[in-house]
């Protein structure tokens, strides 16, 4: 059976249904965050501007901590790298204790700048993200039709599954912070970018192999016309989610949505 239908205007006024996935086949349905469950808006006027005014502070109160420290490391590592391919990041200096930590806090805000996928700078972020929300200072936000949607796919008995450039840690923190109902307990797992990166394939095949599902029983959801292609070339269905100003969906594609009600309807 196939399910979901997407409306296009046909000759003399029609409307033309047209499949957009396989539904009978769909057991888990894998989301993207920016721009598929939460405004791009929160994310780079919210989430980033918060991690990169906090950073030097929580180094500099947290540079003791072993984890902190690894993490401050892999900065540096990363650091030498981009240096190495002629990047030109802010300066680093390891002259004092305080001289690395500035280092640090203006290496990592010049990624947050660059929108960076960096694993230690995200993981960084999480940490001070998690400090926002427990204080009050950060609510998650989703687009209205997100909760409505997890309610009704679990329902229908569907497994819903995360995979975000945001670390797992500020994932489930941003789910559990709504200010309609924590979210999270509908999702089933969180993936981040220590699987892999979303533009490639192989990503896509080890999410599904975690599962012990065929990639065919996925439905993967992203504003990223170069995600969603990565995950149908490991198997996968996919939908392109165009929300608002920011869209990306390329001329001509068709299997786009603008929203999750036409996605597994009552």
């Amino acid at each position: 059976m196939l399910g979901s239908k997407i409306h296009s205007a046909a000759t003399r006024g029609e409307v033309e249904r047209v499949a957009l996935f396989d539904e009978a086949q769909v057991r888990i349905i894998l989301l993207d965050i920016e721009g598929t469950t939460t405004p791009v808006d929160f994310v780079y006027k919210r989430l980033f501007p918060y991690a990169s005014r906090k950073l030097e502070s929580f180094l500099r109160e947290n540079s003791a901590n072993p984890e902190i420290g690894a993490l401050i490391e892999d900065l540096r590592a990363q650091h030498e790298l981009d240096e190495r391919t002629g990047l030109k990041p802010p300066s680093w200096r390891d002259d004092s204790e305080e001289e690395r930590v500035r280092s640090s806090a203006a290496y990592g805000q010049w990624l947050i700048a660059r929108d960076s996928k960096c694993a230690a700078l995200k993981s960084l972020q999480g940490k001070i993200w998690q400090q926002g929300y427990a204080i009050g200072e950060l609510k998650g936000e989703v687009y209205p039709d997100v909760p409505p949607a997890f309610e009704r796919w679990k329902r229908k008995g569907k497994i819903i599954v995360i995979y975000s450039s945001g670390s797992v840690l500020a994932q489930k923190l941003l789910f559990d912070s709504t200010r309609t109902v924590d979210l999270t307990a509908y999702i089933s797992a969180f993936f981040d970018t220590r699987v892999g990166a979303k533009t490639e394939a192989e990503s896509y095949r080890k999410i599904a192999a975690s599962f012990s599902y065929e990639p065919g029983r996925f439905l993967f959801v992203s504003d990223s016309a170069k995600e969603t292609e990565a995950a149908q070339l490991a198997g996968m269905q996919a939908l392109l989610c165009e929300r608002g100003p920011h869209a990306t969906a390329p001329p001509g594609a068709q299997k786009v949505i603008h929203d999750f009600e036409g996605v597994f309807p009552d």
